[in-house]
C-alpha cells in the first residue's frame, strides 16, 4: 500500500476563483496538507497520506471539483489568460473571449488543449495536441494539431469561431482517439462529416512573435492598477499563505487568481487602497519577490525533486559566472515520457539500469530550432554528459545563442559588429520604475536592436523594459545622472 498519494486538481485555463480556491485549500488543510505545488499545465498539486484519502476525496467530491489521484488521464486545458491585460498587445482577444472558449467545453478532454493569444510569448503555443491560436480576424482561431504520439504539428484548414471551439475539440478528440490512423486529409474529412461549425478558410500563415519571456514576478503597474506575480524557488506555496491571499482577494473584490505554466501565480487588478495590505501579507509569510530573471526562465516536470534540485544547481552556476541568458528559457526532463517547455532542453537518461531502476544516468543537451521554445525541432548539442560537466556545457550553449544573435543582428543591419559609442555628453535617460533599468539614448538598447542615438520619443510604441517588460509610457524621464535610482 502507498503511504502517500499525489492529487491533481485541474483549473481550466489556469483560472481560479478565490472562493473556490479557498474551499479546496481548506479541504487540503483539514487533511493535514500544509503545502501545495503548481503544475506546468496550470494545475493545483498536493500530496496526502493514505490515512486521510477517504475523507479528502469525499470533501473534494462535495465541492464538485475535478481531480485525479496518481494518474494523468485528464490533462488540463491551459491558456494565455494569465498574461491578459498585464502582457497583452491590444488585439481583440480579452477576458470575455477566454471565458467563452472555456465555457464551450462540456466534456473533460483526454487530449492536451492549449488556448493562446498569438501576440504573446508568455505561455507555450504548441505543447498541446490541439492548439488554438488567435488570428487577426476577431473571434476566429487557428488550430494546430499534434498527434498524441508524435512531434510534428500541422495546421487545420479552417479558422474556427470562438463559440465552436469546444464542439470542434470534442469531435476532433473522438476521431484522434478512435484508433484509426488519420493523416491530415482523412482527419479533416472525418471531423467535418460528423459536425458542421462556423469557420473561415485559413488562407494566411500564422505570424508568431519572437520569444521573449516577460518578467512575471513582483508588484508591477499597469493602467491605474497593479498586478502581483509570485514565484517560489522550491516551487511550493504554503496553504496558510494562500488562504490569506484568497481572503484578501475576496475582501478587495478580485474575482480571479491566475496560475501560469511557469508554476507561479498572478493576481491582477490590485487597487491602490489595498496595496499596503498585499505587502503586509508577503511580509507576514516571508515571501520574497524580485528573483533574478535567469532563475524565472526554467521549467521542470511536476512533482520532481531531482529536477528542482538540478535547476537550483545550474542557476547558481550561471549566476556565479554572470552568464547572459536573456532571450532563453530552459527545460529539465528527468522522466522519459514527460514534456517540458524550453529553448534549451536538458534530458536525463539511464546509462546503466536494471529493469525500471536506473543505476547511473547521463544527460543529453538539446536546443530548439532558432532557439525558439515553440519549435518542435530539437537539435542535439552534447550527448552523454556527466552531471559534473553539465553546467559548463549549458553555459557554452548560452554563449552560442548570444553569438548567433549578435551575428544575425549585424547581418540584418549590414554593418560590422562594434561597441556602441556615446554620441553626446548630455545624458537623456529614462528609468523603469519597477526594476530600475535605464534607457540611455546615447547607447540605445543593443539587445532589442535599438541603435545608439535613437531618442526615447522615436522608440516603437510597443517598446518595453528589456528586464521586466514595463511599458514605454510608464518609464520615468531622468534629467541628470544624480537622479538615477540604484
Amino acid at each position: 500500500m502507498r503511504d502517500y498519494y499525489n492529487i491533481k486538481v485541474n483549473l481550466a485555463g489556469g483560472i481560479a476563483s478565490p472562493g473556490l480556491l479557498k474551499d479546496i485549500l481548506s479541504v487540503a488543510w483539514k487533511a493535514q496538507i500544509r503545502d501545495v505545488r503548481l503544475g506546468s499545465r496550470q494545475q493545483l498539486l498536493f500530496t496526502a497520506h493514505y490515512e486521510v484519502m477517504r475523507s479528502l476525496e469525499k470533501d473534494l467530491k462535495n465541492l464538485d471539483v475535478s481531480y485525479e489521484v496518481n494518474t494523468e488521464k485528464f490533462p488540463n486545458i491551459i491558456s494565455s489568460y494569465c498574461g491578459e491585460e498585464v502582457f497583452r498587445t491590444g488585439q481583440w482577444l480579452g477576458a470575455n473571449e477566454y471565458h467563452t472558449v472555456l465555457d464551450s467545453f462540456d466534456f473533460k478532454p483526454l487530449l492536451k488543449i492549449n488556448i493562446s493569444d498569438s501576440n504573446q510569448s508568455f505561455t507555450p503555443f504548441f505543447t498541446g495536441n490541439l492548439n488554438f491560436v488567435s488570428s487577426k480576424d476577431p473571434h476566429f482561431w487557428y488550430l494546430y494539431i499534434r498527434p498524441k504520439q508524435g512531434n510534428s504539428v500541422f495546421k487545420w484548414k479552417d479558422l474556427i469561431y470562438t463559440n465552436e471551439i469546444g464542439r470542434v475539440a470534442k469531435a476532433m478528440e473522438a476521431c484522434m482517439l478512435s484508433g484509426d490512423d488519420h493523416d491530415e486529409e482523412s482527419l479533416y474529412e472525418a471531423v467535418t462529416s460528423n459536425i458542421t461549425y462556423i469557420s473561415e478558410p485559413a488562407t494566411e500563415e500564422l505570424e508568431l512573435p519572437s520569444f521573449s519571456l516577460p518578467y512575471y514576478e513582483g508588484f508591477n503597474r499597469y493602467e491605474s492598477r497593479t498586478w502581483l506575480g509570485l514565484y517560489r524557488r522550491d516551487e511550493q506555496f504554503s496553504i496558510e499563505f494562500l488562504l490569506d491571499l484568497c481572503a484578501l482577494c475576496l475582501k478587495s473584490r478580485i474575482g480571479e487568481i491566475c496560475l501560469t505554466p511557469w508554476k507561479s501565480l498572478i493576481i491582477k487588478g490590485i487597487e491602490d487602497q489595498f496595496r499596503s495590505e498585499w505587502s503586509n501579507i508577503l511580509g507576514k509569510h516571508n515571501i520574497n519577490v524580485r528573483h533574478a530573471a535567469n532563475e524565472l526562465a526554467w521549467q521542470t516536470e511536476d512533482q520532481t525533486e531531482e529536477g528542482t534540485a538540478l535547476k537550483k544547481e545550474l542557476v547558481r552556476y550561471i549566476e556565479k559566472n554572470d552568464t547572459r541568458t536573456f532571450g532563453l528559457c530552459f527545460g529539465i526532463q528527468t522522466r522519459p515520457k514527460s514534456e517540458v517547455f524550453g529553448s534549451i532542453l536538458i534530458r536525463r537518461r539511464p546509462l546503466l539500469s536494471i529493469g525500471q531502476l536506473a543505476l547511473f544516468s547521463v544527460y543529453d543537451l538539446y536546443y530548439t530550432e532558432n532557439f525558439n521554445p515553440n519549435s518542435r525541432k530539437h537539435i542535439l548539442f552534447e550527448k552523454g554528459l556527466f552531471k559534473i560537466h553539465l553546467a559548463g556545457q549549458v553555459e557554452r550553449l548560452c554563449r552560442k545563442f548570444n553569438n548567433r544573435r549578435t551575428v544575425a543582428s549585424s547581418a540584418d543591419s549590414g554593418t560590422e559588429i562594434e561597441e556602441p559609442k556615446p554620441i553626446s555628453s548630455t545624458p537623456v535617460i529614462h528609468q523603469c520604475p519597477d526594476c530600475l533599468t535605464v534607457y540611455d539614448e546615447n547607447y540605445g538598447d543593443l539587445m532589442q536592436d535599438i541603435k545608439a542615438g535613437t531618442s526615447f520619443e522615436d522608440l516603437p510604441a510597443d517598446y518595453c523594459c528589456a528586464t521586466c517588460g514595463t511599458a514605454k509610457n510608464d518609464m520615468i524621464e531622468i534629467t541628470t545622472m544624480e537622479e538615477i535610482v540604484f
